[in-house]
């Protein structure tokens, strides 16, 4: 278990280079030459010229952008550890409901872990689900579903927004049938 974020994040390097046919050492060689500096303009420019989703432009120019951070990864340096580099400090006690909520979504079938800065991003064929501290002391997992969950608990947000409906939580205890339900249905509907 130790492993699975650099794991992860190889298995993501290792999907950006065979969607594009080049190697993240090619890749960073054209992200240079587009001669965009910006991190958004970056993104823009590889979904564009390089057919990538937003998830996979963003995590290439992150890469692009912090190679140092790339190289501590592979060595398992300190940013080696993804989950306690975002829930570190006083944010520790979060860790549990991120942990508790990945054995339950496990379960579900086959899905990828893309780590961002401040939150773990979950994809099947497009993102259904963010988890992450919101605050030092609330935890926000974040669902993409079209449909209405029906549910007071999972709170629809106002379209623009990175996800659909957010759940707030404070504790594991927090993660119950109706939260698991409206996860299962984002999960289905992105698969």
């Amino acid at each position: 278990m130790a492993d699975a974020p650099k794991d992860a994040l190889a298995t993501y390097i290792a999907n950006i280079e065979a969607k594009t046919g080049k190697t993240l050492k090619q890749l960073n060689a054209a992200l240079k030459k587009s001669g965009l500096e910006k991190h958004a303009e970056l993104v823009a420019w590889a979904k564009q010229n390089l057919d990538l989703g937003h998830g996979h432009a963003n995590a290439l120019v992150m890469l692009y952008r912090n190679p140092e951070g790339l190289e501590k990864t592979r060595a398992g340096g300190e940013s080696g550890d993804v989950l306690g580099d975002i829930y570190q400090g006083k944010k520790e006690h979060l860790r549990p409901i991120h942990e508790k909520l990945m054995q339950h979504i496990g379960k579900l079938g086959d899905f990828e872990t893309a780590p961002k800065k401040g939150y773990v991003s979950l994809r099947r064929k497009k993102q259904f689900a963010t988890l992450g501290p919101k605050t030092n002391d609330r935890f926000e997992l974040g669902l993409n579903l079209k449909e209405d969950i029906g549910t007071t608990k999972v709170v629809a947000q106002k379209p623009g927004g990175m996800c659909q409906y957010v759940v707030a939580m404070t504790s594991p205890k927090d993660i119950d049938k109706e939260v698991l339900a409206a996860v299962k249905k984002a999960y289905d509907a992105a698969g």
